[in-house]
């Protein structure tokens, strides 16, 4: 998996493109770019037959640059990397930061893939994925890009488990602004690998990282509540946040399970301390040092106002409301 994370902190488990795949991308690409090459150069040759010998090599020259880098550079920008090829064997050419790429990516790659992949034929894209952590090309290094696998199988992806319901909804008020996407990445990769560490190594991690955490939020770990609930908490409340930003949506409610996932199950070990079970819905919090608690309205119930209870008596009329039905 490529550690990529995105703008809005979003961590994107996204698997790089290996060698074999990309050269068969590349090579079925090019099939298709020599066939319309060949096919637009007949017809070319066929239309400047009346021409000079400068003018028909300056068209050659304009064809070549037409169809064999300019043809990859429009079509991969208009498609956001993806290409013939690469949409047959299922990859995608992204930004370093997983976004779509726009025009000056596409050109640097085709610019540069004019040197590496045509004149060299391949030799020395090829070195160069090999020698890359990622696989990535020279076009891809100074385009700042990188080509990954979008069809991956069903169920090899990890899911971050929901976090415990009475914690649902609790840290609402947290300040997530200053946590680095690094503590995010590290986060959600504990979260999803928690079942398989060893019960002393993950909890030491887990408390390392919520401390961590807990210092980037400036607040403190509630007591009482599991480091690895803590974890599963914040991350979920990110995940709101991020859903209501980019959705729109005014409220978000606890998320059902996701298909594959699961929920959030503490790593066997020794038995957390007992708490007391929070609503997911309006969370209680306790009274600050010296604060007297809230004293009830009569007639104004939790929900809002008792429509029943009215007047002086009490009687379950309603208020008057001063309108008079015309006569």
């Amino acid at each position: 998996m490529s550690e990529l994370v995105t703008g809005e902190a979003v961590a994107l488990e996204l698997r790089p493109a290996k060698l074999p795949s990309r050269a068969l991308a590349v090579v079925l690409d090019l099939g298709v770019a020599v066939a319309v090459y060949i096919v637009v150069t007949i017809g070319l040759v066929a239309a400047t037959a009346a021409l000079d010998d400068a003018a028909q090599i300056a068209v050659s020259i304009a064809s070549f640059l037409l169809v064999l880098v300019g043809g990859p550079i429009a079509v991969e920008t208009l498609s956001h990397g993806r290409s013939l090829g690469k949409l047959a064997f299922g990859l995608r050419v992204v930004r370093d930061d997983g976004g779509p790429i726009r025009f000056r990516h596409a050109l640097v790659r085709g610019a540069v893939g004019v040197v590496e992949i045509l004149m060299t034929f391949g030799i020395v894209a090829c070195i160069a994925s090999l020698v890359s952590e990622r696989g990535r090309r020279l076009g891809d290094v100074f385009a700042g890009t990188l080509v990954v696998r979008e069809r991956i199988p069903e169920g090899r992806m990890p899911y971050v488990p929901a976090p415990p319901p009475w914690l649902a909804g609790r840290f609402a008020e947290l300040d997530l602004s200053a946590v680095p996407d690094g503590l995010w990445l590290a986060v959600r990769q504990y979260l999803t690998r928690m079942r398989q560490l060893d019960p002393q190594v993950g909890g030491a991690m887990a408390e390392r990282l919520a401390l961590e955490l807990a210092a980037r939020t400036g607040a403190p770990v509630p007591q009482g509540v599991p480091a690895g609930a803590y974890l599963a908490a914040v991350m979920h409340e990110r995940q709101v946040r991020e859903a209501r930003r980019t959705f729109g949506s005014p409220t978000v409610g606890y998320p059902a399970p996701v298909p594959g996932g699961h929920a959030f199950i503490p790593p066997s070990g020794p038995a957390p301390q007992p708490f007391r079970p929070v609503s997911p819905v309006a969370p209680s919090f306790p009274p600050a040092p010296g604060a007297h608690p809230a004293r009830p309205v009569p007639g104004v119930h939790a929900s809002g106002p008792d429509v029943h209870a009215s007047g002086p008596g009490g009687r379950g009329e309603r208020p008057s409301t001063g309108f008079a039905p015309p006569a």
